[in-house]
């Protein structure tokens, strides 16, 4: 049995000077590509948290996992959230509010003098004291709290309604003005790298800065890659109307598509949630033509698809080659605090197992009666079994699936649906996917996904919970050490999945409908793990073929069906539509390479959670400290209370063992239901 054992105190933040208290009107978060770009260069090179996509989407975009990977999995159902809006007024009343321009311009004033104040105080031979060096941080904290205030008000509206005029105005009336507030800044980040590696680690071992000294050392991991304060500023610049632009139109180009699909002899008009959905859909016919729909219309527009995705790759390229990464996972892998090899033997460890997924993928096509397994059939239900639950019904399941964890997880999760933290309702226009925005520990979070009352939205409502359980207990944290990395930001919205779906299955008596949950959350499982390998190898190959110029739909297609061959084998025929599949998911528009933290968030909790099960209530405190400790420390040093060894390669295989548990289970159901002919 693992004991967490006597956890370290958190020190109480250390309060500003009067000069510096910032005391006008805000804190607050961060969301969409937008702004995270400015957030994402200022990752980079300077203080800031690591570039998280939970606060911007997860996600992502926060895709957040499962459901949302391919920007939504949301079905037009009769269960649907209607009503069921978010309220932002605890930020601001409306895109018009006069309290957005006030905020901005007292952000700039202030920024203005925190660059007066420390310019030149920082990069100083010897360093700075610890003591001028820790009031520097706990103002540039409030400045970057108070502008995420804005720039995450401002994406929440967008992602309401990304065809509303005067969310599109705001949303880039704030990142023009941020992007020169962010501009004011840069220095202070770049004067910590100029300081010597000598004189730096002499500094972080002063007590004083003991609740800042993971922050401040793995800002330093970025030291070899910055640029000049004037060049940081032009990048800073052009991404406005550079990437930044390229990935809005991605965002608004796909959420505005619709796809014509034809059902009980009438076309409707969907948008890209409910078409994908169909692909979960009982009948076969309907998945067909979901499927042909989605992906006719992704190639119309495939010329600037395929234009905007090479714009994006080229210019991470240039970026990359201009800071001196390595290669284009570099930059991840540092943000992850993860080691390049310990991430290519995960990989490596899930490719092995795509034996595993071939064999669960015939033995369903042998269950559905399908002499060919197609693409379009791998999320089919076995059974005709609708399982719709109303929104209220699956409130109450997934709160009392938290609270059987902790009343403390209980009562967090009642918040989220008694205080309007969360948007469920499915409409036209609205951003697809799911996701969980948590900005900054002095705001709650908010989530975003599309109810219709589906068994995978459950799970996706269970999903996104998890992480807003993970904000809320790891509030404790400053801004600098709260989000966690990527590796770990999946951990508490997995293992509240598997919660709400061993909860689940339990109450179900008839074996035909438990097989046919256990069968979405096999699948589920499968979309994290090896789907999200999967996309992260096409990732590479693209990466690598744009080396040879520039790429073409083609070279797209013919490379995302081969990373996509070899995890289906001769399991399931994949269609020449298909070779369109990389063209909407947004990872790879707003956040390359970001795909394998799922993988490694998935195989960490398939752990966690068999830990969970052999030990009980044991077992809550250490996984309540574990997430209370956000991104304080590295993912290998968060996890050692546990047991857990990142750098063992059997650690991975733990985990692909219990997917084979899973698959296993079914297996057995099978056999009994679907005997075979003698």
């Amino acid at each position: 049995m693992v004991h967490c054992g006597t956890a370290t105190p958190t020190p109480e933040p250390y309060a500003p000077s009067t000069f510096l208290s910032f005391d006008r009107d805000g804190s607050v978060r961060v969301a969409g590509r937008t702004v995270r770009v400015f957030i994402w260069k200022v990752t980079e090179v300077m203080f800031i948290t690591r570039e998280n996509p939970i606060a911007w989407k997860a996600a992502a975009q926060h895709s957040g996992g499962l459901a949302a990977t391919d920007a939504g999995s949301s079905a037009a159902g009769t269960a649907s959230a209607n009503g069921v809006r978010w309220d932002l007024s605890d930020l601001f009343a409306g895109p018009d509010d006069p309290k957005i321009q006030a905020s901005l311009t007292a952000l700039d004033e202030d920024a203005e003098a925190f660059a007066v104040r420390y310019r030149g105080t920082i990069s100083v031979p010897g360093g700075p004291s610890p003591h001028h060096l820790l009031e520097g941080i706990v103002a540039l904290e409030d400045l970057y709290e108070r502008q995420w205030r804005v720039s995450g008000y401002a994406h929440l509206r967008y992602d309401e309604d990304t065809r509303d005029e005067a969310s599109r105005s705001l949303s880039q009336k704030v990142e023009d003005r941020l992007t020169h507030i962010g501009n004011l800044l840069l220095f202070f980040g770049l004067e910590w790298l100029e300081v010597s590696d000598e004189d730096a680690g002499r500094i972080v071992k002063d007590p004083i800065l003991a609740i800042y000294r993971h922050h401040l050392e793995s800002q330093r991991l970025f030291r070899p890659h910055r640029l000049s304060e004037d060049e940081e500023k032009l990048v800073n610049e052009k991404d406005v109307t550079g990437s930044s632009a390229w990935a809005r139109l991605h965002t608004e180009l796909t959420s505005s598509l619709s796809f014509a699909v034809e059902r009980d002899g009438e076309v409707r008009q969907l948008n890209m949630a409910q078409t994908l959905a169909l692909l979960h859909d009982p009948d076969r016919d309907t998945r067909r033509r979901g499927h042909d729909a989605l992906f006719s219309k992704l190639e119309e527009q495939g010329p600037t698809l395929t234009y905007l995705y090479d714009t994006l790759v080229h210019d991470k390229r240039t970026m990359d080659r201009l800071r001196k990464y390595r290669d284009p996972m570099s930059l991840r892998h540092l943000g992850n605090e993860i080691p390049s090899a310990a991430v290519e033997a995960m990989m490596q460890a899930v490719e092995g197992s795509y034996p595993l997924a071939q064999s669960y993928f015939k033995l369903k096509g042998s269950m559905l009666g399908l002499p060919e397994m197609m693409v379009y059939d791998q999320y089919a239900p076995l059974e005709l079994h609708s399982q719709a639950m109303p929104w209220g019904d699956a409130r109450d399941l997934v709160l009392e699936s938290y609270r059987a964890i902790d009343t403390q997880f209980g009562a967090l999760a009642t918040e989220f649906f008694d205080r309007r933290w969360i948007d469920a309702e499915p409409r036209d226009g609205k951003r697809g996917g799911a996701y969980c925005s948590y900005p900054t520990p002095k705001l709650h979070a908010w989530i975003l996904c599309s109810y219709t009352g589906t068994p995978r939205d459950v799970m996706t409502v269970a999903h996104e919970l998890g992480h807003g359980l993970h904000a809320m207990l790891s509030r404790k944290q400053t801004l600098f050490n709260y989000h966690s990395t990527l590796p770990l930001a999946e951990t508490a919205s997995v293992f509240g999945e598997m919660v709400v779906f061993d909860r689940l299955v339990q109450r179900e008596t008839d074996p035909r409908i438990r097989l046919n949950m256990l069968a979405g959350k096999i699948e589920d499982s499968f979309a994290t793990v090896y789907r999200q390998n999967v996309l992260t190898r096409f990732e590479q190959s693209v990466f690598s073929a744009r080396e040879d110029g520039r790429l073409t739909s083609r070279q797209l297609g013919d490379l995302w069906i081969a990373a996509n061959r070899a995890y289906y084998g001769d399991s399931v025929t994949l269609t020449d539509g298909y070779r369109w599949g990389w063209s909407y998911i947004p990872h790879f528009i707003h956040t390359p390479f970001y795909c394998y933290a799922y993988v490694f968030g998935q195989l960490l909790v398939l752990a966690l959670y068999r830990m969970y099960k052999e030990e009980g209530q044991s077992f809550v405190p250490c996984f309540t400290e574990l997430l209370a400790r956000g991104g304080s420390d590295t993912p290998e040093a968060l996890l050692r209370p546990l047991g857990i060894d990142i750098t063992d390669a059997s650690f991975w295989q733990k985990g692909l063992v219990e997917l084979e548990g899973l698959v296993s289970q079914a297996q057995v159901l099978a056999a009994s239901l679907y005997p075979r002919p003698e």
